[in-house]
Order: structure tokens, then C-alpha cells, then sequence
């Protein structure tokens, strides 16, 4: 076998694929499982070695590769095994403690407190908690956040490894609980974070205790040290020092969103993440150290593994550095023991490692992107430059000696005959002290010219490999990209080991670093004004919904094929190979283009409320399937005086993925309701994201927020329409009617208001559904002095400002008697909305109650005589997300 490490790895994801599935979970804790899986794994151990002792090599391959497939399964068991009962997570489910207020954490800090732009960070390492006058042993991370004030008090002296304790309401990552949206919380848990606070007053958290020195104490001073440096030296260029501190030390704080926008773009963002490219540069920059310090290979290959595991350390042990450490020891040790290495046995045996010491890894889709790219690579690059470029460049070396073509291919022995006689021709006419120079120019311009080409074979490998998951999980399509790499990766080749070596010689001599500081901030700018060039134009980079699964399924089965069949040689070798490229390129237009339609139910009207936080975003689709969104829920406007780092956006991370989730690349009409933040802030990432017919306003407000929104859809040539109370629409049978604002069109008013919202009401059938935005009491008192009872019914009715006590007044809920009432609010959030007042009016109406933070994205259809139900999560009542609650409508005409 070839490849056996890929074999191996093959069947030991294979049995993590079959223990993801959720009969496993529910099963893990299972002792009969979990022993019969033992005993199984050594059943076919024992099986493999009898069958190769006495000889049967394929039998004793198939019993250790299921021995393989087990160990993967059992891997996946032990690893769903319960939290341990000290928790964080564990105590809250249990009820021994809660996050509804205030409590005294202690443990020790991870790391040292990280430089914000708006603050500080610290993660902590939990050790208890006290709750009700009790301590609590706890397990778990906590991160906690400083916004620091110019005259407000400046935070402790607190360093690695001290013992803390701190007085903060902590939480859960925020989660939207959409179909597709970011899962926030299982992102942080790969970082062991799993509750998150906000410091009020440095006065709140103390030390209890100072550290001892540990090794990784050390190490996160020397992280500290090496950000302090970037900083001094790049004083002035505070952009250059934000993308070195991203590219050299993994810390992406200090670039904001419209810059790593513009990586994304590109396609060149994981230049911004430390991983196999950087590692790689470093790694080849130390090696080439120790062989040019005329090291013995013993020597250089500690060195290298030595510099590397301290590079890993000092930007902290994440998974993607450790995952590119890994390989390039493999490599390092492989070319010590003088192995030709075979690059796919190589990443598999990384795989394998990783893999047995976290089988969840698989799911991580940085994991798969990782490994994916290593098979691009090996499996398609590769194979393709060695029948192009490589033969050429080997011929390159040593061209003028004759006695060296034997040891080439035919192609490439004509090739230096060719140089050769090229050279020979100029030497005759050119001067005698010109003819060697020139003929180095020569070889020189076509070296240059044969690595641009194994660079772009390079791109253009990965770009296309990777196209089905990263349609999959970023939803964007950088045609940009194979150019950009051109330069983004060479100049991340220099910048790294230049960058280390600049750090290294600033902290020595200051002199030495600032010299050497020059040209690096000269590179790292020429980085991203041609990240920022190619960025600007708006056609080479767009937005897609994901993929199929039956044809990512498809595509990465064609490309194996492909990638295998390139490697053999038979009689149909080239018509084989020929068929399996179109097939590929084929499933790459596709994933591309995505030809396919809208997920959607024909013959009725849906309304979808999306759980977007402390905030509102409605998906109304008509029965013909005209869609009109409402809101797009609200991001965080940033830190005062920094509000290029803007926190957490619903419209790109919840509603966005819930549209793409569902196939839709265009949207008939945006509205906004009224120009609060919460409603507001998402709809940018819409405008930017979808093909957008019109966008409809209510009052116009002179706030920046709406101006920006304004102007880009100007920019995308989207018609803003100004709806008022009178007008309506009739959309595939669907009437609706706007109850609200009553202006003058061209009235602008100084500031938003929650009384500004539109308010609008939809009618299919016998079915009505009113959505009055914020509108609040006064607002409510006006629409029902000019509309009778008959005109004010509803079935299903968007509760008025998160359940706010100022919204859905009596009158205004026996005016509307709904038997729906949706409510969009954020989870635990610091309004105390729904009031509990107003749940109180609601259920002693007789009102079913749906929210948007406990039961996630609700959505209610109907064929316009009866309402269907369903919620993300679970309705009241009404059992899982995949259950639908079907109710009668009242026949009207005897109300």
C-alpha cells in the first residue's frame, strides 16, 4: 500500500462520522457500549496480527482498518461523555448556581491581560464561584472585558497565571438560534471559553494571590512583550501594526471589519491567521538559518523544531497552529532520516494524531478546510506541475553541464538543449565578459517564470478545491483570489521571518529593530493596499447560498477520483482523466452559479420572526413567492472613539445564513420599520449580501446610521420608497395595508423614534397579520380612532417593542383579539423585555405566547383559512422545530 496513513485516517474518520450521529450522543454514556467497543478494538487488533503472522495480508489489512473505524467511534463516545459535574455549564444546567445575577468568580488568569482597542481582556482559568453566600468548585473559561474610560479608573497590575476574583454578571456567548446562523458559542468553546462578562470598574476585580514562573508564564510574558514591541515600532502606522500583530502573533484585535472584509473579498484572509503558511515560512526560514550556520542536519533539526515549538507556544496553542506545527515536524524529522516524503501520507499521520487526541475536530470546518487544502495540493497541484513546470525546473539546475542531460527526461534533456544553444547563439554576439551573465539572466527569467507558474497552479488548486466548503461556510466567491495569492503569498513568506527577526533585533539593540522596521511596514503596505486595490471592485467578489450536500458529496468524490486517476497509468488514462476534469469543473460552476431555487411552500403566506438578539427582523414570503423583509435586527455600532470595531452583526451572522440557508440570492423589498440600531444595524450586510429590489422607509431621520444605509443603496441602485399610513400593496393575493407613520413624505425629523415605525397589516384569506414595529401606546390609541373593530382584527400579531410594558395596551389587544402573539426579544436581555406585565395581559387574553430568545426563529404559514406553526427550538405546546401546530380560523362573518 502506497499510502497507508491515508488509509488509516480514512477509517478512523470514518468511525467519528458514524459516532456523530445523535443515536451516539443520547447512547454515549452507555457502560455496555463503551465496553463492547473496547472489546471489539481489541478483538480486530488481535485479529490483524494473528492474520499478518501467518501471512493472509489482505484480510489482516481489512480487520485493522475496522479496528481503526472503532477506535474512531469510541473516540467519538468518550469525547460526548458528560461534562464533569464542577462545570460551569454543568452547575447552571443544574441549578446550582445562575447567571442572573452578579457572582464572585475566582481562578487564575490564562494569559496576560490582552490590549483592546477599547480596553482590556482577560481570560480566565475558573476555579469556584460563590453563590448564596457558598463556594462553589467550578471548572471552565471565562473571558471578561474592560472598556477603558480616559479619566476613568485605570485597571490592576495583574500578570499570567495570578489568582483572581472578580465580581461580574457573567453569561453565555450569545447565540441566534436560526437555521444556518453562527454558532458563536460553539466557536468559543474550541477555545475552552465558556461564559463571557463585562468588567464595570476596575475596582471589581483584585488579585488574590501572584503567580508562580511556568514555563507557559513565560510564554505569554514573552506574547505580551512581542505585541508591546510591534506597538513602539509602529507607533506611527497604527494599520501596519494591527495586520503584524494578526499575521505574526494570531491576534486579530486591532484590525477592524471593513479591513478584514477586504481579505475576504480577496480570498486572502487567512493570511490574517496564523497557520500552515505562516508556520510554513518560519519553518523553511529556520532551516535554511541553521544550513547557512553550517549546522549538522541533527543540529538543524533541533534548532528548527525547537524555534517552532517555541513560535507555537508564544502564539498560544491554537488549533490551526498546532495542526501546521505538527506537519512541518513531520517534514523536518522526515528529511532528517533522509525519507522522500510522500505529502498525503504525511498530512494523514497529522491527521491521525490530531484526531485521536480530539476527535470532535472533524466537525471543526477550519479542520476540514485544512486538510482539504493538504489534498488540493498533493492530489491535483502537484500531479499537474509535474507534468508541466517541475521537468523544467529541475532541468535548470546545473544547464550548462552536458554530462548531467542523461539524468533527465527526454522533454526536459531538449529543453537545456535548447538554453544551451540559445546561450551559445548570443555568446556569439555579444561581448566575451557578457555572455555568461546573460545566459544567468536567461535561466534566471525562466526559474522566475516556472515559480509564478507553480504559484497560480498553486491558487488556483486550492481556490477550486475549496470552493464547496467555503461556499458552504462563508458564503462568498473571490474571483479575485488566484490573483491576489500571487502576491499575498510570497509577501507573507518574507514578512513573517522578517517580522520575527525584527522583533528579535528591537528587543536586543532598538537601533537594529527600527532599521529593519522600515522595510517590513514598506511590505506589509504594499500587502494591503493591493488587498484594498482588487477589494474595491464590486463584481470579483460575491455572495452565495451553500452548497447541497449531494453536491459537496459530488464534487469531493470527483475530485479524489481526479486526484487518484492522475496518479495512475493505464490504457485509458487520459480519457479517464479528461471526463473526471470536466465533471469537476462542472460541480464548480454549479457550487459558483448555485442554479437552484428558493426553499419554499407555494400557495401560502409565511411570516418568519428571526431571533436575532434585542432586536426585530421579519421574512414575510407571499404564496407566489415574493419576499419582503422587515428590520435586519441591530449590530453593536462600536467602542466610543473606535467604531471601526464594530461587536456582533445579526445581519450578517444570523439573518444572512438564515436567507442563504433557504436558497434566496434576492429580495423583492427591504423595510425598515424605524431608524433605532436594533432594527437598523443588520440591513447594511443585506444590502451588501443580496440583490435588493427596493428598500422602503418610513419617516426620514437625520441620523448617520440611515444616511449610510441610504447611500449605499444609492451606490447598488436601489429605489428607496417613503411608505405612509394609506398606501398598500397586493402581492399574489396577499393585501397589505400601512396603518402607520402619518407624515409629510418630505418631513425629516432630528431622531428616531419608537412612534416612527410603520406599521403594517397583511391579509390572505381569512387570516390577518399585523406588525406594528416599536409603536407604542400613543401610536396604538391613534390607529384604533381610525379604524373600526372589524379593520383591527388579527390572527397572528407581532407583539409592539419586544413586549415592552409602553406597547399592546388592553384596548389595543381587545381591538386586535389575536391568537398568536410573537415576541422578539433577546435573550436575558437588559430591558427586562417581554415585561411581565404585559405577559400577564397576554395570557389571561388567552393569547399563545411565541418568543423569539426562548424558542428561536418562529415562523407561521398559512394557506389563508388555517395557521401553521413551527419555532426553531420548540413551541409552547407544540413539541419540536420540526412540528407543525395547525389551528381553525374563525369564520369572520360571524365575529
Amino acid at each position: 500500500m502506497r499510502l497507508p496513513a491515508v488509509a488509516i485516517v480514512a477509517a478512523f474518520a470514518s468511525g467519528i462520522v458514524l459516532g456523530l450521529h445523535p443515536t451516539v450522543a443520547r447512547n454515549a454514556c452507555s457502560h455496555i457500549l463503551l465496553s463492547s467497543l473496547f472489546l471489539l478494538v481489541a478483538f480486530f487488533v488481535l485479529a490483524g496480527i494473528l492474520l499478518l503472522r501467518i501471512g493472509y495480508l489482505f484480510p489482516a489489512t481489512v480487520a485493522s482498518l475496522l479496528g481503526w473505524v472503532l477506535l474512531g467511534f469510541l473516540g467519538v463516545c468518550i469525547a460526548e461523555l458528560p461534562r464533569d459535574a464542577n462545570h460551569v455549564i454543568s452547575l447552571v444546567k443544574q441549578s446550582r448556581i445562575s447567571l442572573k445575577t452578579p457572582l464572585r468568580w475566582r481562578g487564575h488568569l490564562r494569559d496576560e491581560p490582552t490590549r483592546l482597542p477599547w480596553g482590556y481582556g482577560y481570560e480566565i482559568e475558573l476555579t469556584g464561584v460563590e453563590f448564596e453566600g457558598a463556594f462553589h468548585p467550578a471548572r471552565g473559561g471565562l473571558r471578561l472585558s474592560f472598556t477603558a474610560h480616559p479619566e476613568g479608573p485605570v485597571p490592576p497590575e495583574l500578570h499570567a497565571g495570578d489568582e483572581v476574583a472578580v465580581l461580574a454578571e457573567a453569561k453565555r456567548p450569545q447565540i441566534f438560534k436560526d437555521e444556518g446562523a453562527f454558532d458563536r458559542r460553539a466557536y468559543l468553546s474550541q477555545q475552552n471559553i465558556d461564559i463571557v462578562a463585562t468588567l464595570r470598574t476596575p475596582q471589581l476585580i483584585e488579585r488574590i494571590s501572584s503567580s508562580t514562573p511556568t514555563i507557559g508564564t513565560v510564554l505569554a510574558r514573552a506574547r505580551r512583550t512581542l505585541r508591546d514591541e510591534i506597538d513602539m515600532l509602529f507607533a506611527a502606522a497604527p494599520q501596519v501594526a494591527g495586520v503584524l500583530r494578526a499575521m505574526l502573533l494570531g491576534d486579530r484585535n486591532f484590525v477592524d471589519r471593513a479591513e478584514a472584509l477586504d481579505f475576504q473579498k480577496t480570498g486572502v484572509f487567512h493570511v490574517l491567521v496564523v497557520a500552515g503558511l505562516h508556520v510554513g515560512a518560519l519553518a523553511f526560514a529556520l532551516y535554511w538559518v541553521g544550513r547557512k550556520l553550517r549546522l549538522s542536519r541533527m543540529w538543524t533539526m533541533l534548532f528548527t523544531l525547537t524555534m517552532l515549538a517555541a513560535y507555537v507556544g508564544v502564539v498560544e496553542q491554537r488549533t490551526p497552529v498546532l495542526r501546521a506545527a505538527v506537519m512541518a515536524a513531520i517534514v523536518v524529522l522526515g528529511g532528517f532520516f533522509f525519507r522522500r516524503l510522500e505529502l498525503l501520507n504525511s498530512a494523514a499521520v497529522a491527521a491521525v494524531i490530531l484526531l485521536v487526541a480530539k476527535p470532535l475536530a472533524l466537525r471543526d470546518s477550519s479542520f476540514q478546510l485544512t486538510f482539504v487544502a493538504i489534498g488540493c495540493i498533493a492530489g491535483l497541484a502537484l500531479p499537474w506541475l509535474e507534468k508541466t513546470a517541475q521537468p523544467h525546473v529541475r532541468a535548470l539546475c546545473g544547464w550548462r553541464d552536458v554530462t548531467r542531460d542523461a539524468a533527465h527526461e527526454p522533454r526536459a534533456i531538449q529543453f537545456r538543449i535548447d538554453l544551451r544553444s540559445l546561450a551559445l547563439w548570443l555568446t556569439s554576439r555579444l561581448p566575451q565578459r557578457l555572455s555568461k551573465p546573460t545566459g544567468d539572466l536567461i535561466a534566471g527569467g525562466l526559474s522566475l517564470t516556472f515559480r509564478v507558474w507553480e504559484l497560480l497552479v498553486l491558487t488556483l488548486a486550492l481556490q477550486a478545491g475549496m470552493l464547496p466548503l467555503m461556499a458552504r461556510d462563508f458564503h462568498r466567491i473571490p474571483l479575485s483570489a488566484p490573483l491576489v495569492n500571487l502576491a499575498a503569498v510570497p509577501l507573507t513568506g518574507i514578512v513573517v521571518p522578517l517580522g520575527f527577526l525584527t522583533l528579535a533585533c528591537g528587543l536586543v539593540f532598538t537601533a537594529a529593530g527600527k532599521l529593519l522596521a522600515v522595510p517590513l511596514a514598506w511590505l506589509t503596505s504594499l500587502l494591503l493596499h493591493i488587498v484594498q486595490w482588487f477589494a474595491h471592485f464590486p463584481r470579483w467578489s460575491y455572495r452565495i447560498p451553500g452548497p447541497p450536500l449531494w453536491l459537496i458529496v459530488l464534487f469531493l468524490a470527483v475530485g479524489i477520483l481526479l486526484g487518484a486517476e492522475m496518479r495512475l497509468k493505464h490504457p485509458l488514462h487520459k480519457t479517464m482523466v479528461w471526463g473526471l476534469r470536466g465533471g469537476f469543473v462542472a460541480c464548480a460552476l454549479t457550487i459558483a452559479i448555485y442554479p437552484f431555487g428558493e426553499r419554499l411552500t407555494k400557495g401560502k403566506l409565511e411570516l418568519t420572526a428571526l431571533d436575532v438578539g434585542q432586536g426585530d427582523s421579519l421574512l414575510v414570503v407571499t404564496p407566489g413567492g415574493k419576499t419582503l423583509l422587515i428590520d435586519g435586527g441591530g449590530a453593536f455600532g462600536g467602542f466610543p472613539g473606535h467604531e471601526e470595531h464594530n461587536g456582533v452583526d445579526p445581519g450578517e451572522e444570523a439573518v444572512s445564513p438564515y436567507l442563504w440557508s433557504r436558497g434566496f440570492q434576492k429580495l423583492d423589498v427591504v423595510a425598515l420599520t424605524h431608524a433605532h440600531q436594533d432594527h437598523l444595524g443588520g440591513l447594511t450586510a443585506i444590502l451588501e449580501n443580496f440583490r435588493v429590489a427596493q428598500l422602503w422607509i418610513g419617516r426620514e431621520v437625520s441620523v448617520p446610521a440611515l444616511v449610510r444605509l441610504e447611500e449605499l443603496a444609492r451606490e447598488r441602485k436601489i429605489p428607496i420608497e417613503h411608505e405612509l399610513r394609506g398606501k398598500s400593496f397586493r402581492w399574489d393575493g396577499v393585501e397589505g395595508e400601512f396603518l402607520w407613520p402619518e407624515i409629510v413624505p418630505e418631513e425629516v425629523a432630528p431622531s428616531a423614534k419608537n412612534n416612527d415605525s410603520l406599521v403594517l397589516r397583511l391579509r390572505y384569506g381569512n387570516e390577518t397579520l399585523l406588525l406594528p414595529g416599536d409603536a407604542e401606546k400613543q401610536v396604538e390609541r391613534e390607529i384604533l380612532s381610525e379604524n373600526g373593530p372589524e379593520a383591527m382584527r388579527a390572527d397572528v400579531l407581532k407583539i409592539g417593542h419586544h413586549g415592552s410594558k409602553n406597547s399592546t395596551t388592553p384596548e389595543f389587544l381587545a381591538a386586535v383579539q389575536p391568537r398568536v402573539g410573537i415576541i422578539s426579544a433577546g435573550e436575558d436581555n437588559p430591558y427586562g423585555h417581554p415585561s411581565p406585565e404585559l405577559l400577564e395581559r397576554l395570557e389571561n387574553a388567552g393569547i399563545r405566547i411565541l418568543r423569539t430568545d426562548r424558542n428561536g426563529a418562529v415562523q407561521v404559514m398559512t394557506d389563508g383559512r388555517q395557521l401553521e406553526i413551527s419555532c426553531f427550538v420548540a413551541c409552547p405546546n407544540g413539541g419540536n422545530a420540526a412540528a407543525s401546530v395547525q389551528g381553525k380560523a374563525p369564520d369572520r362573518k360571524q365575529d
